[in-house]
């Protein structure tokens, strides 16, 4: 069930009317009913795919009990693997057997030797790599002693299936959102409203930025032969904007969804676009997922903690690896460590911390040197996302080759200006809400309620008179 299509739009209401007026006496109901309407919220796309996710709840409900009572360091490190193999087995397979197979068969020919093997024709279950890392960080973290394991079957079923954030993140900690299903919610106003600023923004983002650079985006990539390098370029940031805008606004969404239903859920965009260096993109750029590999793969391997050779092999490990989570294609395994190539410097040179606070924090404007800073990330950015837009190395290398020949001075073939200004837009109202955890929230500061309200009929009127055509998430085949 896309959150940008009619289906979700008679959902919703009928899900927080059933919450709030008819369980909200009941904790365990209520919890029920999340659990219900998740699974209907994820059967509403392919039925079958439910069991995955219910195998997933009761292997690792089980183990997390289990592991909670079992004293011997062996036994739980096995369970520990159980879990991992487990999760980590249905998203390889599903995600990457023909991946390696298509691999594994052009090596052999390579060296002269025809396999015969055929690959499957395998649909990829929707928000798998989501629900899977959110699973096995509970387990992980019980095994680590920072968790105590839950007995509330129906609370853990909830905290796996909650819908706002199931299929494309955040990729939520047990720590955080677990507990709130213990707890008795309470309707407040305020959370409420906000909630609904964030949901939207988030509609803006998507329907509006998203949907449209789809549009150019899409026609570009894929005739990029037909193309010179300075509509190429154009190309590019229209795709950088489709997948921020796609995938920002889908959180935006889910966590104002959430706060609808009192349940707060982890930042997982802080404007990454006004970035002044790459480690501070990817402070801002999917929060949960880079945390996630930070705490479960990047510090276990030692972090930045050992030599030179050490903290270099990391990085590239935690990026690429970041890379390959994304999809089963060796363009995004080159994104990755493309990344990495740009955040070694600051590494090596301990400047990887130096940009902790949002830029121009008290100022309207940035200085002339952070501006510049901004713009070469954001350039360094765009040339790294045509690696993850391109349908294969080759393509990606074709249009970077293009960008930076002569034909980069080049008149451009598409100039769509609309789009130009609906981005500009984006970008002011977020540069004046930077501040915040979502652009609209404390409305911009503006005082007069008028004044609000006049913001949020003008987004409400620019959704309508330029929704792109309706399209499903981009992280959703992730």
């Amino acid at each position: 069930m896309l959150f940008n299509s009619i289906d979700f739009a008679i959902f919703l209401p009928i899900v927080f009317a059933l919450y709030w007026f008819v369980t909200q006496k009941h904790l365990k109901l209520q919890n029920l009913l999340i659990v219900a309407a998740s699974y209907l919220f994820y059967g509403w796309w392919d039925w079958r795919f439910l069991s995955l996710i219910a195998f997933s709840t009761i292997v690792d409900y089980t183990i997390g009990v289990t592991l909670s009572k079992q004293k011997n360091h062996s036994k739980r490190k096995l369970l520990l693997w159980i879990s991992i193999l487990v999760n980590l087995g249905f998203l390889g397979f599903f995600k990457y057997y023909n991946f390696f197979l298509e691999n594994f068969i052009s090596a052999f020919s390579f060296f002269g030797t025809e396999i015969n093997a055929n690959s499957l024709n395998i649909i990829l279950p929707v928000g798998i790599s989501f629900y899977t890392f959110q699973t096995l960080s509970y387990t992980i973290d019980i095994y680590r002693k920072k968790l105590e394991p839950t007995k509330d079957i129906v609370a853990f079923s909830a905290f796996v299936s909650f819908f706002p954030q199931l299929v494309a993140g955040p990729i939520e900690r047990a720590t955080n959102l677990l507990p709130q299903f213990y707890k008795k919610r309470q309707f407040i106003y305020a959370n409420a409203i906000d909630g609904m600023r964030q949901i939207l923004w988030g509609m803006f983002k998507k329907v509006v930025i998203a949907d449209n650079c789809a549009r150019y985006a899409n026609d570009i990539f894929n005739h990029s032969d037909d193309y010179s390098g300075s509509t190429l370029v154009l190309g590019a940031i229209f795709f950088t904007f489709q997948i921020y805008g796609d995938f920002s606004g889908y959180s935006d969404i889910a966590i104002g969804t959430s706060r609808l239903f009192g349940f707060n859920l982890k930042q997982n965009f802080a404007f990454p676009y006004f970035s002044r260096d790459i480690a501070e993109f990817w402070r801002r750029w999917h929060i949960s997922l880079s945390t996630w590999f930070r705490d479960y793969l990047y510090i276990p391997l030692g972090g930045s903690r050992g030599g030179t050779s050490m903290k270099i092999r990391n990085i590239f490990i935690i990026f690429v690896v970041s890379g390959f989570w994304h999809g089963a294609n060796w363009t995004f395994i080159v994104w990755g460590a493309l990344n990495a190539v740009y955040f070694l410097p600051l590494l090596l040179t301990k400047s990887n911390r130096n940009n902790l606070e949002i830029v121009a924090y008290n100022r309207s404007l940035p200085k002339l040197s952070e501006f510049l800073s901004i713009l070469l990330t954001f350039s360094l950015t765009v040339i790294a996302w045509i690696f993850f837009r391109a349908e294969n190395i080759s393509h990606a290398f074709s249009i970077i080759s293009e960008i930076f020949s002569n034909s980069i001075f080049s008149s451009l073939e598409v100039l769509p200006i609309k789009i130009i200004i609906l981005i500009s837009f984006m970008l002011i109202i977020e540069w004046f809400g930077r501040k915040n955890k979502h652009a609209l929230s404390n409305a911009l500061q503006l005082k007069k309620r008028y004044m609000r309200w006049s913001l949020y009929i003008f987004i409400c009127i620019l959704i309508f008179v330029f929704k792109g055509h309706l399209q499903e998430f981009i992280y959703f085949q992730f």
